[in-house]
């Protein structure tokens, strides 16, 4: 079943999954586009200020961005976002972490100019298996509305 923006309830927390980070995926995904060596080279990690290698924050967005599509997104009247008004990494993820991903509803308004679609702003979390918030993101995305052309 489709999710249009009228399917969006303020206070609404929608869990996305989540996902296993590996070794192998930060060392790769590192290596491709962000070589720092905290991220890259696991002995030089060690003396770095995390002690030990750790992901890219844009590997964890990345990772939360596959858990948004899987979760609600592959199913939902989505056109896209403005964008982030907040990023934060939290605390570092490292290899043998189990992230899970949620999506709240802070808002959404009917879009005055654009009737067949709305925006929607969220707060999106990404928690370890400690329970630590490793990844904060609000932002805004923009849906079809169910009365759209074609819907």
């Amino acid at each position: 079943m489709t999710r249009y923006f009228d399917d969006f309830v303020v206070g609404e927390s929608i869990e996305l999954g989540s996902v296993l980070v590996t070794e192998e995926e930060i060392l790769d995904f590192a290596r491709r586009f962000d070589p720092q060596t905290f991220h890259t080279d696991p002995v030089a990690a060690q003396a770095s200020p995390f002690g030990g290698l750790i992901a890219s924050g844009w590997h964890t967005c990345s990772l939360y961005m596959r858990l948004l599509y899987d979760g609600m997104l592959a199913d939902a009247a989505s056109q896209g976002s403005t964008g982030m008004e907040e990023l934060r990494w939290l605390a570092p993820v490292r290899p043998g972490d189990t992230l899970t991903a949620r999506y709240v509803v802070l808002d959404a308004q009917r879009s005055s100019t654009k009737p067949h679609r709305g925006t929607v702003t969220f707060r999106s979390e990404m928690v370890n298996q400690h329970g630590e918030v490793v990844l904060r993101m609000v932002g805004r995305g923009l849906y079809g509305t169910r009365d759209a052309p074609g819907s």
